[in-house]
C-alpha cells in the first residue's frame, strides 16, 4: 500500500502557488520548468515538462512536412502566451 504525502499551499492574488521543494525535488522542477494543467474531477492537475520526461517523449510527436519549424513555434507560442498574460494583468 503506497502513501499519499500532503501539504499545504496558497494561491496569490494572481492565482500563483509556490510548489513545496519536497515536491520540486521529487519531479526534478527547476527554474523555467513548464507544466501542463488539467482540469479533472478530483480537482487541478499540474503536470511538469521537465528534461526526462521531454526525453522520453522525443518521437511521439511527429512534424507535419512544410509546416512551421520548431523556433517559429516556440515564437508563435511565446506571443499568445504574453497576449494572455496582458490580458489578466489589466
Amino acid at each position: 500500500m503506497s502513501t499519499t504525502k500532503t501539504d499545504n499551499v496558497r494561491f496569490t492574488t494572481k492565482g500563483q502557488v509556490v510548489i513545496p521543494m519536497w515536491l520540486r525535488r521529487q519531479y526534478h522542477i527547476e527554474d523555467g520548468t513548464r507544466a501542463v494543467i488539467e482540469a479533472t474531477e478530483d480537482g487541478i492537475l499540474l503536470k511538469p515538462m521537465t528534461a526526462a520526461l521531454i526525453k522520453r517523449g522525443r518521437g511521439i510527436l511527429k512534424r507535419k512536412p512544410g509546416g512551421q519549424s520548431l523556433a517559429e513555434e516556440w515564437a508563435e507560442h511565446k506571443k499568445q502566451e504574453r497576449q494572455l498574460e496582458d490580458r489578466h494583468a489589466g
